[in-house]
């Protein structure tokens, strides 16, 4: 739970007053996936920090798993991998994960049971007897998940944990944080990619400015009224006039790819009076399907709405 969290930085030369965060408020059920998203510069890894007690808050209170923080008994409980994991060059992934597993008291016997199958469980079996210098990013992020989990922790907590990776990795991540959670595990992960967050996440916070926008499940969030209409219909015989006029008909936009004329309607259009314009014409109506708000538009909905309040207090000032 964190509560009215606040960090305020002073710029090298000019001593000015950075607010990082302003007030941020939320709380992470035990057992859910958490998603925290925010432009770049929004207070997501100062967030992160903060919670890992890696810089001290200028105001507010938080706690973890039950203790306020700063706490050693918290943090052994949870797993951490940063934006930008960094270790050192010569290590392989099994030296890795065995100090990881040192510095959390862990017996020899089972580090090397847990390192086993962590490695097996990121995709790093192949390169396990490999030099981290010679890991690409995509493979220093499943190095860096693996050292996370090292400690079988209550609260996962992952910045960026999709940045490096392909497709195929992020969906390898996707499925071990559905599986943390399957476990019984708390999941807390920042991201700007938001079709994952939208594929894994329970519920949400949006930040932007160092502020919660918005917060609750993607379901709860997203409006369900539509927000314009997609259409897809063949057009092949068509001569290129009729399909001009087609296009002209609709205050909407258009593409045509070969014999397949492609048109976005706004949802306030007439789209039975178009479909019908259309179907006079000589077209054939493929497919229309209504569109609704994704966690994309209410992203950059909350994001945009965040810039423009600023901007009228800087003017104000």
């Amino acid at each position: 739970m964190v509560t009215d969290l606040t960090k305020t930085y002073r710029t090298p030369f000019r001593r000015r007053k950075v607010e990082a965060l302003r007030g941020v408020s939320f709380r992470v059920a035990r057992g859910e996936i958490f998603g925290f998203l925010g432009p770049n510069g929004a207070g997501k890894t100062t967030t992160i920090r903060t919670l890992m007690s890696l810089i001290k808050p200028t105001g507010g209170t938080a706690q973890i798993l039950g203790h306020v923080l700063p706490s050693r008994a918290a943090r052994m409980r949870v797993g951490f991998l940063p934006e930008q994991p960094y270790f050192y060059d010569y290590l392989t992934v099994p030296e890795l994960l065995d100090l990881a597993g040192r510095l959390f008291g862990i017996d020899r016997a089972t580090r090397k049971k847990r390192a086993d199958f962590l490695i097996d469980r990121v995709g790093l079996g192949r390169a396990r007897n490999q030099n981290l210098k010679k890991f690409s990013k995509g493979m220093m992020q499943r190095a860096g998940l693996a050292q996370a989990l090292m400690n079988d922790p209550d609260l996962v907590v992952l910045d960026e944990p999709m940045s490096g990776l392909d497709p195929i990795g992020r969906k390898e991540v996707r499925d071990l944080i559905t599986e943390l959670r399957d476990q019984g595990k708390t999941v807390f992960f920042s991201s700007h990619i938001l079709t994952d967050v939208e594929s894994v996440a329970d519920r949400v916070a949006i930040v932007a400015r160092g502020q919660i926008q918005t917060e609750g499940t993607p379901s709860e969030l997203v409006a369900t009224t539509t927000i314009s209409v997609d259409i897809t219909m063949r057009v092949a015989g068509l001569a290129d006039d009729k399909v001009a006029a087609l296009v002209a008909r609709g205050p909407g936009k258009s593409r045509r790819v070969a014999d397949e004329l492609h048109v976005v309607l706004p949802a306030d259009a007439d789209v039975d009076a178009w479909l019908a314009a259309a179907h006079a014409d000589g077209a054939k109506v493929v497919s229309v399907s209504p569109r609704h708000e994704s966690l994309e538009d209410l992203f950059l909905r909350h994001i945009g709405s965040a810039d423009s309040s600023a901007a009228a207090m800087e003017g104000r000032v």
